[in-house]
């Protein structure tokens, strides 16, 4: 099978004892590895697929912590780069009283920001591999040029790109620096994965079936629009398939989307990490087994702990 390779932030998220109060009132946390890039690595790992995460952690207990967190799920950590110029990543979670969260973090700057381009060696990469990247790292930083060197090398290895925004705008000085740097790299993906709460501020453009049209530019394959308890829809050029969500009772929606595309991926990965040539019937059956993999993990607690394995979901 070829292999998934995630590129960005691993951090701590403290996610809070209890839910439906403000962050500031909060008196204890329980510490869970996160971060986007490397819950999706893990979630490839748990379902059986091969992954690698590529990102930068300090020489501190919290890396320690994430590197042995992801090696348990199955995660090649052999390009975890380890700094002293700075800390780990930690983000402070607020739960709503629906499951849905708020974040407070501390990056300024934080070690992930610190990978560089130099670090990327293109022969890692080889045809039918997957790079999936997000946002938060897109920052003015040197890992931004690290993400470019490897979306670059991954195509020149014949690789397939997936990118989902997970637009964090705590992050940013300016969020109409996001918005154009997210416009920046989405031609340079071959799928895009957006959520419905992130596809105004990022297109522009108020008409859902608008909005999603405008993001077919550059390399765009496929568009996979989630709608979070609604479920998501798969767009390409000449068709559309969609699945309703599923009723499930929701403890922390922290990591489901990442569930969700890992899942997906994983999918991919079975096909040789492309999205061309999928029939609407397979594409289906991918967006289904996506949709179950973020249902399921609503309803456990935490991100890469909550995150399925293959014998809990449905087979294709």
């Amino acid at each position: 099978m070829p292999k998934l390779f995630t590129i960005g932030e691993a951090l701590i998220d403290f996610i809070p004892d209890a839910r439906g109060i403000e962050l500031k009132h909060v008196a204890g946390f329980t510490k869970e590895a996160g971060g986007a890039p490397a819950n999706v690595a893990c979630a490839v790992a748990k379902l059986g697929g091969s992954s690698s995460f590529i990102g930068k952690l300090g020489m501190d207990a919290f890396g320690d912590f994430l590197i042995e967190t992801m090696e348990q799920a199955g995660v090649d950590t052999s390009r975890v780069f380890r700094t002293k110029e700075a800390n780990t990543a930690l983000a402070f979670v607020s739960l709503k009283a629906d499951g849905d969260r708020d974040f407070s973090f501390y990056r300024n700057p934080s070690a992930d920001m610190l990978l560089s381009a130099d670090e990327i060696d293109g022969n890692w990469f080889a045809a039918g591999d997957i790079l999936h990247y997000c946002s938060v790292d897109l920052i003015e930083a040197p890992v931004k040029y690290a993400h470019l060197k490897a979306i670059e090398a991954m195509k020149a290895a014949g690789g397939f790109i997936s990118f989902d925004p997970n637009v964090r705008l705590p992050l940013w000085m300016d969020q109409e620096e996001c918005r154009q740097t997210i416009l920046q790299f989405i031609p340079l993906s071959h799928l895009v994965k957006i959520s419905s709460d992130e596809l105004a501020f990022i297109t522009g453009i108020e008409d859902e079936k608008d909005a999603i049209a405008s993001l077919f530019v550059g390399d765009v394959q496929a568009v996979v629009y989630t709608r979070g308890s609604e479920g998501a829809a798969w767009h390409t050029r000449s068709y559309e398939v969609s699945v309703p969500g599923q009723k499930v009772t929701v403890a922390d929606t922290t990591g489901a989307g990442d569930a969700f595309i890992g899942a997906l991926l994983y999918q991919l990965l079975v096909n040789e990490g492309t999205a061309l040539g999928l029939d609407e019937a397979r594409a289906l059956r991918i967006l289904t087994f996506a949709n179950a993999a973020a249902a399921l993990t609503t309803t456990r607690a935490g991100a890469i702990s909550s995150l399925p394995a293959l014998h809990e979901l449905p087979s294709l």
